[in-house]
């Protein structure tokens, strides 16, 4: 069973999905339930034995408190339903393993009593917690932690944490000043490759119509509810563009960006010709892939997708409500991977010459491969140990336990 973390864009659930989708593949037999609030599950390709159970949705603003985002229910009321709705879930469903995103106790602790449940009542049900490569800075990461009381909660309740990046890009055992007895259960999976998309890259570029001496800028703000200010200061650098450059841009605003915010855009894309815009894909992956140059904001997805085709890239990360977008772009700037404005210096001027070089010079200083890219295996590894532990199944054919786990997990077999 998945519990998706989800407040705000399409990150987490789009990431959640990726891991599910891969486990899925390595392991036969296996089956997944997800609960998530997301209100963008139900677009995407889900595989099959995957089923999920929709929870109401809430909305963070840039303030970072919550809110029902449809229901005209306060949020107290609607936390508890969706603390319910997951304790009753996986008081049926049972699971062989509970993979939890990012709170360790769930969006205003939800998933406290589906915790204590599990640990009374499935004991031998290991609890995992995921956290992607960065959460905020740790001047505001410590304190909330230490507010809520995650760090005792890690140590009480979870038997693992993964983390989907690098240590040597963000060590959150350093950064977070994580007790031993929580460092110690901190495994470094990599960073997620994606999969490359339906289309190939000439299929994408005749789709667009592009003639072969243009050259194609994708931008993309994810989900789009805060992503205004970037596709309105790339439109403005298009003015700028010298008439020479022979360059298509290529818009999707995100399922999340709000009409009106939609509509002035589109009403400001029809001055410029060589601009396509949509609202939303699926397969984001075919049309970075068919990039000459993606500008996009920092989220961990998309840089994800960057990497996993060496796509030369502008990034202008947001900084509310966490700084965890500039924090990840400054660090891999620094790496020569993507260029990263700050968006209190995003101006027309600035984005385009930052564009125009980014077409100037396509490969960037550290390719792909220079960062590990396997998360999605070494999860299924862990899980797939885990599962074998508990002698729910055996080990997939795809993968081998991790070391660490691997005697264990044969002792008990045996």
């Amino acid at each position: 069973m998945v519990y998706s973390h989800d407040g705000f864009g399409l990150g987490n659930i789009r990431r959640m999905l990726a891991i599910c989708t891969h486990l899925l593949d390595s392991i036969p037999e296996l089956s997944i339930l997800v609960v998530s609030g997301s209100p963008m599950l139900h677009s995407f390709r889900l595989p099959k034995r995957l089923d999920y159970i929709k929870l109401p949705c809430l909305n963070r603003g840039t303030s970072g408190e919550f809110s029902a985002k449809y229901l005209g229910t306060a949020i107290d009321e609607t936390v508890k339903l969706r603390s319910q709705l997951i304790l009753s879930a996986i008081a049926n469903f049972k699971p062989d393993v509970f993979l939890v995103d990012k709170k360790p106790y769930g969006i205003r602790n939800e998933l406290q009593a589906t915790i204590e449940y599990l640990k009374a009542q499935l004991p031998q049900t290991p609890l995992i917690l995921l956290l992607r490569d960065i959460l905020d800075h740790p001047d505001v990461t410590i304190p909330e932690w230490q507010k809520h009381g995650y760090y005792e909660a890690i140590a009480k309740f979870y038997d693992h944490v993964l983390v989907v990046g690098a240590p040597e890009i963000f060590d959150i055992r350093i950064e977070y000043k994580l007790p031993p007895k929580v460092a110690q259960k901190v495994q470094f999976c990599g960073y997620i490759r994606k999969e490359f998309g339906r289309k190939g890259p000439n299929f994408v570029r005749n789709e667009l119509r592009l003639s072969p001496d243009e050259q194609l800028v994708l931008v993309t703000p994810g989900g789009g509810e805060d992503g205004y200010n970037l596709v309105d200061a790339y439109l403005s650098s298009l003015a700028l563009l010298p008439a020479s450059r022979k360059v298509r841009s290529m818009i999707i605003f995100g399922p999340e960006m709000p009409s009106r915010d939609q509509a002035a855009l589109e009403w400001k894309a029809f001055s410029y010709p060589r601009v396509q815009i949509c609202e939303f894909t699926d397969d984001l992956m075919s049309y970075i892939a068919a990039a000459d140059a993606v500008v996009a904001m920092g989220g961990y997805n998309t840089v994800c997708e960057i990497l996993s085709v060496g796509k030369p890239a502008v990034v202008v990360p947001r900084i509310k409500p966490s700084q965890e977008q500039w924090i990840r772009a400054e660090h891999l700037a620094k790496l020569g991977v993507v260029t990263a404005i700050h968006p209190d210096r995003l101006t027309p001027d600035v984005l385009l010459r930052s564009v125009l070089q980014t077409l100037n010079t396509p490969q960037p200083k550290i390719s792909a491969p220079a960062i590990n890219l396997n998360a999605l295996p070494k999860i299924s590894q862990y899980i797939c140990t885990l599962l074998a532990e508990k002698r729910a199944l055996p080990f997939c054919r795809t993968c081998q336990p991790p070391e660490q786990l691997q005697n264990l997990a044969i002792a008990k077999i045996v």
